[in-house]
């Protein structure tokens, strides 16, 4: 189902419960004479040296409490500050022997009270919760990046920006239109119009007023109940910020909404990235092509049974 307002408030809920609970908004980090931000900077600096902006990109924090951290773990003793050797103008912080000792007594609580967590838990829930949580991290991250970014619905202002995109990008992939691609479709022109069905959609990304990308799903010709992932293509600027991932995502929940029981798809070998993300969305392999496409040259077909709406 779709992401709803209710889903993004139990979210930020559990979120602020976690935080506050790992004492994240305390003033010391546990027994030691450290403050959360503190900590963390004494967990890096305890890996390499690093400068005051290195610091801050590590720990998603400014240059000014990344270096009022610093300032601070230098009075306690725990950090020096050197001339950094690949420019003079800049300082790289590490640990002293002192704050090594420290960071081995912050270890030791942490384990132990990570360990005391682990221990409320089954065994067999500890693989699900890391990777729960290595996606929701990664989620996070990808949320950022995407800051700035509107994703719609198509319009036919748009559907010009649109088939340059995929003219480009099927050029930079070797998908000539005289080959079968889906870049040969003689509506590739007026992609606003196909998509005018209540059980079809095409989402384009734009930024700053420019359209990047886009992604679509309607109804698989000649195959009941199935519909088809179309046209997903972003210009390589719009590339690694899971644009992709998120596009799927939400033509599945699309579909799922519209109760087709499948989703199909059709693409080339040569779009490596692609079959990845489809694969890690449970999209599987078939033998053989469905429904009516016309794009014969797409030798690789997969399908994702969708689940029945609640």
């Amino acid at each position: 189902m779709p992401n709803t307002p209710c889903q993004a408030s139990q979210l930020r809920r559990l979120s602020r419960q976690l935080i506050r609970q790992l004492g994240l908004l305390d003033t010391a980090c546990g027994n030691q004479p450290l403050s959360p931000v503190q900590a963390h900077t004494l967990v890096e600096l305890g890996q390499s040296s690093y400068s005051i902006k290195q610091l801050a990109e590590l720990l998603n924090i400014d240059k000014s409490n990344a270096s009022r951290a610093v300032s601070n773990l230098v009075e306690k003793g725990f950090v020096k500050t050197v001339t950094n050797p690949k420019d003079s103008r800049s300082l790289m912080a590490q640990l002293t022997c002192i704050g090594k000792k420290q960071l081995v007594e912050l270890d030791a609580q942490q384990n132990q009270q990570f360990s005391e967590i682990i221990a409320q838990l089954p065994s067999e829930q500890l693989s699900q919760i890391e990777n729960a949580i290595g996606q929701y991290t990664k989620a996070v991250v990808q949320s950022k990046a995407q800051f700035g970014y509107t994703v719609r619905e198509i319009t036919a202002q748009d559907n010009a920006s649109m088939a340059q995109i995929i003219r480009e990008v099927s050029a930079e992939y070797g998908l000539t239109a005289d080959k079968g691609y889906g870049v040969s479709d003689p509506t590739l022109d007026n992609l606003s119009d196909v998509y005018q069905a209540d059980n079809a959609s095409y989402w384009v990304i734009e930024y700053q007023g420019q359209i990047l990308g886009g992604g679509g799903i309607a109804p698989l010709n000649g195959q009941l109940g199935v519909c088809e992932l179309q046209k997903m293509y972003f210009s390589p600027e719009l590339r690694g910020k899971g644009f992709a991932r998120r596009l799927a995502l939400q033509a599945i929940d699309f579909a799922t909404e519209q109760g087709f029981n499948a989703c199909y798809l059709e693409t080339t070998a040569n779009l490596v990235e692609a079959i990845t993300l489809y694969e890690s969305l449970a999209f599987e392999h078939i033998e053989a092509p469905l429904g009516d496409t016309g794009h014969d040259a797409c030798e690789i077909t997969m399908l994702l049974t969708l689940s029945k709406p609640n």
